[in-house]
């Protein structure tokens, strides 16, 4: 079934192995593992799918068991949560930030990475217990913020621990 454009924008496929909606597709295909079938979510204007999973067979036993609203809906709930998860790790390993203790107090360190494909940067910043920023230095997308690795900074008086390579 294919369901006609409205105004509001493309026609949306709704068929046993391909159905559309909510920025999503899902498509039933063989899969590569085995003899069965896998729906792959793909989200509109992305080139690879956000999610490829095992999919159930039909009643033959060779055919996969066609898709569905009930279906295509909670698949897209567990690919937002697969996209979802996904940010948050990548913001995780861009955005770091660890407690230390130094003469003069405690320090949150944040490490800063932009992972820009062309020029990455990073940088390494220090707020005392009272949020002040009290060093911000630049640093190798490759530095690695530890406690450790935290404290020889702050300890060094805020030397430069891994300036970037030009």
């Amino acid at each position: 079934m294919t369901i006609e454009d409205d105004g509001q924008g493309p026609a949306l496929v709704q068929t046993p192995r391909l159905w559309q909606g909510d920025g999503w597709t899902a498509k039933v295909v063989k899969s590569e593992e085995d003899d069965g079938w896998a729906v792959e979510m793909r989200l509109d204007g992305e080139s690879e799918p956000a999610l490829v999973a095992p999919w159930t067979m039909g009643r033959d036993k060779k055919n996969p068991k066609p898709l569905d609203p009930a279906a295509f809906y909670t698949w897209v709930k567990t690919a937002n949560e697969v996209v979802r998860r996904h940010e948050q790790q990548l913001h995780a390993r861009l955005h770091q930030r660890v407690w230390v203790s130094g003469d003069d107090g405690r320090y949150e360190v944040c490490l800063d990475i932009d992972p820009d494909e062309d020029s990455p940067t990073a940088t390494l910043t220090a707020f005392d217990s009272c949020a002040e920023e009290v060093a911000r230095v630049p640093v190798s997308p490759g530095f690695k913020l530890t406690p450790d690795s935290a404290s020889r900074w702050v300890s060094s008086g805020w030397v430069n621990p891994m300036p970037p390579q030009d």
